[in-house]
């Protein structure tokens, strides 16, 4: 088959495009090279034989170019980071996949299949169960005058006790802020289209991935990126609230198994799946394995006291879906820090921009203090 891949040289997007080459594949990108994710312009790891198309997946032209003699298209292309700058998220997430089946309808193309990236941030704070009442709840984002006073844990809304997340499935989206708002829409974008204009279709809804070749420089994204940089400049890490809250880690080798399954399996067209690592990680836990890998025990992290407003609490996928095409989760967090450890060492004119980032998200009122005096339930 013959593959655009968008966002291609990004850090999802240049993996799969290796594995498609190893299973012979005929691979086409489509990339913007923008900063701050490509800050040093095109990255040499982009294989030679791929074509490379620089373009804006918000430019119509740029599809009309990348889809000629396409048969299958993974769509990488996409704005996060969650910072308020609210429209771009639409312009290029919701608006880059409608000029992609406007461009494949208008000018009939015979899509096999396509594959397009979402987040487990559809689901905002996910599943939530109260012990004593029995009940589940999809709590929404938990506000700042609750996250002021350092109330970090959802409570039931009848007894007021605390909820204990549990995993969540495809059934049920709650988006909280407009990086899962612009996913979410560009899921049903896909989905709809595709079932409607028969262009196969599945979205994959991926936690939080993990691996080398994820960028330096976004401000906000990148538990592994954050933590091991921190450690490789021998500086603690923040640690924000405080540090219980859980998170799902993938690795990078797991994701691109997902892309391959999906690819081809007609099992998943015009269906959803959670990509996860099924093994929930409090932060606390996860700075200890990153200190671990770097040989960095006597470190410690730091917890300010502060919180990133947007964040979720507790978030764990169910894959059970993805497991039924015959996809498993095979690598672990550990195994993720190790790989971009070593990729980190061989690397050179590496940056520390992360008193740049912390800074920026506290200018831009993303990072805010809370008062450790409250009630920390």
């Amino acid at each position: 088959m013959k593959i655009l891949v968008t966002g291609g040289a990004g850090f999802i997007g240049s993996h799969t495009v290796d594995a498609l080459l190893l299973k012979g594949h005929e691979v086409r990108i489509l990339d913007s090279f923008e900063k701050p994710v490509h800050l040093k312009g095109r990255p040499s790891y982009i294989p030679k034989e791929v074509e490379v198309i620089e373009g804006d997946v918000r430019d119509k032209a740029a599809w009309e170019e990348a889809l000629v003699g396409i048969d299958a298209v993974y769509h990488f292309a996409a704005y996060q980071d969650y910072l308020p700058d609210f429209s771009k998220f639409f312009h290029v997430n919701s608006v880059g996949t409608s000029l992609l089946y406007e461009v494949a309808v208008e000018r009939k193309l015979p899509l096999q299949k396509v594959v397009v990236a979402s987040s487990q941030a559809v689901y905002g704070e996910g599943r939530h169960n109260c012990p004593a009442c029995k009940t589940a709840y999809y709590p929404d984002i938990r506000s700042s005058d609750v996250m002021d006073r350092a109330q970090w844990n959802h409570r039931c809304p009848t007894c007021k006790g605390p909820l204990e997340f549990s995993q969540t499935d495809e059934s049920r989206i709650n988006p909280q802020n407009q990086y899962a708002l612009s996913k979410y829409t560009q899921e049903l974008i896909a989905i709809n289209f595709g079932r409607r204009y028969n262009i196969p279709t599945a979205a994959m809804r991926y936690s939080i991935v993990q691996g080398p070749r994820q960028s330096f420089y976004n401000a906000y994204s990148g538990a592994c990126r954050i933590f091991c940089l921190r450690y490789f400049f021998d500086r603690s890490p923040a640690i924000y609230e405080d540090g219980n809250q859980v998170r799902d880690f993938v690795n990078i080798k797991d994701v691109v198994a997902a892309n391959i399954a999906v690819l081809e399996s007609d099992k998943a067209d015009y269906e959803v799946f959670n990509v996860g690592g099924g093994h929930a990680y409090t932060v606390f836990e996860f700075d200890a394995t990153v200190r671990k890998v770097f040989g960095k025990e006597a470190m410690a992290p730091r917890i300010p006291g502060e919180y990133r407003f947007g964040d979720t609490r507790h978030i764990l996928s169910d894959v059970s879906k993805l497991k039924a095409l015959g996809w498993k989760p095979e690598s672990t967090p550990e195994d993720s820090v190790r790989e971009y450890m070593e990729w980190l060492k061989s690397q050179v004119d590496i940056e520390d921009v992360l008193d740049y980032a912390e800074q920026k998200m506290k200018d831009m009122d993303v990072v805010r203090k809370a008062d450790l005096k409250g009630d920390t339930l």
